[in-house]
């Protein structure tokens, strides 16, 4: 973080979790002004945040006295067990917090009047963060994009009164927040996800409508509603005295877009003026998750004060993310797409649905019903080539539905064995997983960057 005057003088964090946000809060935090005490469990984490100028040091005998503890979304401080130090605080009545809202206070604290845009749900929602980001600064807007999506929080630098933050907003953040207003905020989507950290989905739901918490009659929440819980919240919303102007989007698939302010329906985006872009010319926004990605950007964009033409302009220039349908080669004819991203069975369905026929490789820890829901979409695969922990669990869904399938255990293996089988066949190789990855490696990303390693490791030796 650049650029934040001495705002914490005075403060005692205690700093829990020193990766890639905990490691972050801790150097902007102690810059600020602020005595942290910052700790990791691991001694490898320990070892690094001291190699970067950050000494750590147990909290445990001064937690009574911070002012707050700056918990790592990952570490859990209710379910599905807390951890002690997160158990310590609530005892001792010491606010749990994300690094989100630490930024918001010390913008706040500095005088700057930026804007704050947060966008949750539980698919889409680092497509649009990224998507509106890109908006913003294609139309001459100084912007800061981070949270959930690439740089913590508090790595953003600070902006003055003309400038946005916009942040993505994970479950595990919405629950830690206090203070912090959205001007514009945005939940795009909700099924089932991380219930062993919020209960059930009535938890779930409740922790991600905390975006909209504190917002006012000059703020904007804009709600997806092909789902009936995003709907439930819309309605809900609506009932509140000075609350938020409500903007409905909706994608392509909706069944009835009737009720969207701002719809991606026929692959044409479109609000209450009518044709904004046809989003057949955004080739980094392909399928009808994305036409609801560009509706949620659009809707906020329009309330952040950009132009239909500025939107048109950022949307066919939109490069798109990594991990997120993203082709990284062409081998023989043969299409690899990585979906690495795709970490449960509804953002797989969205990858599933962009493609005829593909040979899909999927596989890892499985997370709550596992691919039961995507049946519908099985007569897409040609054949299903499974890896990581639950591979015997998704292999027998697949049996029940009479889909090909082999286990493989690796993605080493699987790359080549799918190329095989695609090029008799379907064409294209899908990596959307439907799966955690943290059985066999560090992270989606990690997983994602090793297929696209493979792939070109696959041309290399075709070339040859």
């Amino acid at each position: 973080m650049s650029g934040f005057p001495a705002v914490f003088s005075g403060a005692r964090f205690a700093v829990l979790g020193l990766g890639r946000n905990g490691l972050p809060a801790a150097i902007a935090l102690a810059a600020m002004g602020a005595e942290v005490w910052a700790w990791d469990d691991g001694p490898a984490a320990r070892a690094a945040a001291e190699s970067a100028g950050v000494a750590p040091r147990d909290p445990s005998p001064i937690l009574a006295r911070c002012d707050g503890l700056v918990l790592s979304p990952g570490i859990p401080h209710r379910l599905p067990a807390p951890h002690p130090l997160a158990e310590a605080a609530r005892t001792a009545g010491v606010p749990i917090i994300c690094d989100a809202e630490l930024l918001y206070r010390a913008v706040r604290a500095a005088g700057s009047r930026a804007r704050f845009v947060g966008i949750t749900g539980t698919n889409g929602k680092s497509t649009t963060t990224a998507l509106l980001a890109h908006l913003l600064a294609e139309a001459g807007v100084p912007v800061a994009a981070g949270g959930n999506l690439g740089p913590a929080a508090l790595a953003l630098p600070f902006l003055p009164d003309d400038g946005i933050f916009v942040l993505e907003m994970s479950s595990y953040m919405l629950e830690r927040i206090e203070t912090i207003r959205f001007d514009a905020a945005a939940m795009l989507n909700l099924s089932p996800d991380h219930l062993d950290r919020h209960g059930d989905m009535a938890g779930y739901a409740a922790a991600k409508r905390e975006i909209f918490a504190r917002q006012a009659g000059g703020d904007t929440a804009v709600i997806g509603v092909e789902d009936a819980p995003s709907r439930a919240i819309a309605e809900s919303l609506a009932q509140r005295p000075g609350g938020p102007r409500i903007v409905r989007i909706a994608g392509a698939a909706a069944a009835d877009v009737s009720g969207a302010d701002v719809s991606g329906a026929d692959g044409i985006l479109r609000d209450g003026l009518g044709e904004i872009v046809d989003l057949r010319s955004a080739r980094a926004l392909p399928g009808a998750h994305n036409a609801q990605n560009a509706a949620a950007a659009a809707a906020l964009a329009r309330a952040l004060g950009l132009s239909r033409d500025d939107i048109a302009r950022g949307i066919t220039s939109f490069a798109g993310l990594a991990h997120r349908q993203e082709r990284v080669g062409t081998v023989d004819g043969v299409v690899f797409i990585n979906d690495s991203k795709a970490t449960n069975a509804d953002s797989t369905a969205r990858a599933l649905a962009c493609h005829e026929r593909v040979v899909w490789i999927a596989g890892g820890i499985a997370k709550a019903g596992g691919i039961e829901s995507l049946a519908p979409l099985f007569a897409r695969i040609d054949e299903a080539l499974l890896i990581g922990r639950d591979a015997e669990t998704l292999a027998a869904t697949l049996a029940a539905h009479h889909v090909p399938h082999r286990i493989l255990g690796s993605l080493d293996r699987a790359v080549p064995e799918a190329h095989a089988a695609a090029r008799r066949a379907a064409g294209v190789v899908l990596l959307s997983p439907a799966c955690a990855s943290f059985d066999q490696f560090s992270g989606f990303e990690a997983r994602g960057d090793r297929f696209r390693a493979l792939v070109a490791a696959l041309a290399e030796g075709r070339a040859a």
